[in-house]
């Protein structure tokens, strides 16, 4: 079994547009844009990171904007709900708040004891937001979110299975251990995780396929240290019989990707070395950073980008 898991590193949706993401991230929900950069495989699209102040692992939604693109279809074989970790007594404020930028999809309800309040991204996305406590993390004060009702990082994901059992097969060699079953749905957990620490997995036999669009996730990313670590988990994973990547350099950590019995494509990234690598803290996410091999290329793809403000 695999021990270097350490939660949820990120996770990586599609959008249709850059401009309408970018706000609803940093204004609607209050995170900071802690990177924006591109496209490593598609240069005149942007890769937007959004998160806590330093992008903590465990905090950061990613998104590849790629223009008019058609909204995705919801179904099997997805990640279907991306959940954001709130403090106790906070969802009051967010309905309200919500409500009042015009967020839909908005609806209360409970899992395992925790309150949760559902509301849609701007292209039909997933999303709840759960009353959890802070264990030990900050959320980004920037904004006029107040401090006691702002997003702490993700609590977790809920996946959208034809059957669960493969990958609650998966989960459990990952590190994860199986906790309650309820309303179908089965939650998985690390212990002494980052607090970005549960999987649920929801079985739905009778639905169909989920297709890939604005609104869906691209990739679920699971955080392990460090190199060292990567490769431990890569090991274990091939030795198992998966397909994974080689260590891939993503600038501002590692990733190796695999893909999954019930279709998700998971990433395991690295803590290190962290979204400050080539900005310093105060200024994060302000400038357009290039991978180095399209810096020759700056000119013509700065041409491309829509512009998304501050």
């Amino acid at each position: 079994m695999i021990k270097e898991i350490k939660g949820l590193h990120h996770v990586t949706s599609m959008a249709a547009d850059a401009q309408e993401n970018n706000a609803f991230f940093t204004r609607t929900l209050g995170l900071r844009r802690v990177k924006k950069t591109v496209n490593f495989d598609a240069p005149e699209v942007y890769h937007l990171y959004y998160g806590d102040e330093v992008g903590t692992p465990g905090s950061v939604m990613t998104y590849f904007p790629f223009g008019q693109m058609p909204k995705g279809r919801r179904g099997t074989g997805e990640v279907g709900t991306t959940e954001f970790a709130v403090p106790q007594g906070a969802l009051p404020y967010w309905r309200e708040r919500l409500g009042h930028h015009g967020v839909t999809g908005l609806r209360d309800d409970s899992f395992l004891g925790e309150a949760r309040l559902h509301f849609d991204g701007p292209d039909g996305d997933g999303f709840a937001l759960v009353e959890s406590t802070a264990r030990g993390r900050s959320p980004w004060t920037g904004t006029e979110v107040p401090e006691e009702a702002a997003i702490l990082g993700f609590h977790g994901a809920r996946f959208s299975l034809r059957d669960a059992a493969a990958t609650g097969e998966l989960l459990r060699f990952m590190g994860y251990q199986e906790d309650e079953t309820a309303e179908g749905v089965t939650r998985y957990r690390i212990e002494g995780g980052n607090g970005a620490d549960t999987i649920d997995l929801e079985e739905l036999k009778g639905a169909p396929t989920a297709g890939q669009g604005a609104g869906s996730v691209h990739h679920i990313a699971f955080a392990v240290e460090n190199r060292d670590k990567q490769l431990e988990v890569r090991k274990a994973l091939m030795d198992t019989g998966y397909q994974v990547t080689p260590v891939i350099d993503r600038d501002y950590f590692w990733a190796i990707y695999f893909r999954t019995p019930g279709g998700i494509l998971f990433e395991v990234a690295t803590n290190e070395p962290g979204f400050d690598r080539d900005e310093d803290t105060a200024h994060l996410g302000e400038a357009l950073k290039l991978p180095e091999r399209y810096e020759p290329h700056r000119a013509r793809i700065e041409e491309l980008l829509p512009p998304i403000g501050a």
